[in-house]
């Protein structure tokens, strides 16, 4: 279960406090080699010796001791070694030029008040977008992931929509794609000297989802339509949608958010490690 030999991938980090007041950390790591998946646990004497920086999701690492735990199926990690570190997300010029491809999308808009809603909210919060994350673990986690994956979803958008015969409003699906995902800039803290990305406690207190808060937004200043295309992008109920794509007689319009999504999710630069090379 414990390969002192094999390199691994750090997936996810965290720390926490145990029932005793002290801290523990959280790794899960993979198995380069054979692709299996260890979970980790760092106490406190082994995170107090172990920079922020060794312990950044996508470093590649080598253990040096350690021990598997076949009753709790996890191993105790007592030290490691970096062997490859892992970037901490798109540079700053990079960030600049993907804000501006996104800023840019929505400047040509046609509609000239979905073009002012749209172009004010992203100026409003241009350094947050520029260094958020797009999700904790699941896909873009880094910092300018959001951007990332924000562009990769116009440019899916762009790609299909000349395609589909239904009527649909490509300025509006435009806005999807840079509004459904907005709220989390808000919902994460990224510390751009480790790379480490924990959930912002009072926008958990204050908002039910990142989708609630686009939704809100959108309704707020008059696009019905953006916002039930936001409402339905997580597809089902049980994974965070507000409306679940299961509900019979829907109209098209409420799949397209949500497809364009997973493809940029599954498909996309999806890993720090996709930013490689």
């Amino acid at each position: 279960m414990l390969d002192l030999k094999a390199k691994y991938e750090i997936l996810s980090f965290s720390i926490g406090d145990t029932k005793a007041g002290t801290k523990m950390g959280k790794m899960q790591i993979k198995n380069l080699e054979n692709s299996s998946v260890l979970n980790c646990v760092l106490w406190e004497e082994t995170l107090n010796r172990t920079s922020d920086s060794a312990t950044r999701v996508g470093n590649i690492i080598k253990i040096i001791t350690g021990s598997f735990n076949e009753k709790f199926n996890n191993c105790l990690l007592n030290n490691f070694e970096v062997i490859e570190q892992a970037k901490l997300g798109i540079d700053e010029s990079l960030r600049e030029d993907y804000y501006n491809k996104v800023f840019n999308s929505a400047n040509s808009f046609k509609d000239e008040k979905l073009k002012a809603f749209v172009t004010n909210v992203l100026e409003e919060h241009k350094e947050k977008i520029k260094i958020a994350p797009a999700a904790k673990h699941m896909h873009h986690n880094y910092i300018g992931g959001l951007l990332v994956h924000t562009f990769e979803c116009i440019e899916i958008a762009q790609s299909i929509l000349p395609k589909i015969k239904k009527h649909i409003n490509h300025d509006e699906v435009i806005a999807g794609c840079i509004l459904h995902d907005i709220a989390k800039i808000f919902e994460y803290d990224i510390n751009i000297e480790s790379g480490l990305i924990e959930y912002n406690e009072q926008f958990r207190k204050d908002w039910i989802s990142h989708s609630q808060y686009a939704y809100s937004l959108c309704m707020q200043n008059g696009f019905m339509t953006i916002a039930k295309m936001i409402a339905a992008h997580h597809g089902r109920s049980d994974w965070g949608a507000m409306i679940d794509l299961g509900e019979k007689d829907l109209e098209p319009f409420y799949y397209i958010i949500h497809h364009i999504d997973d493809l940029s999710a599954k498909f996309g630069a999806t890993s720090v490690n996709d930013l490689r090379g």
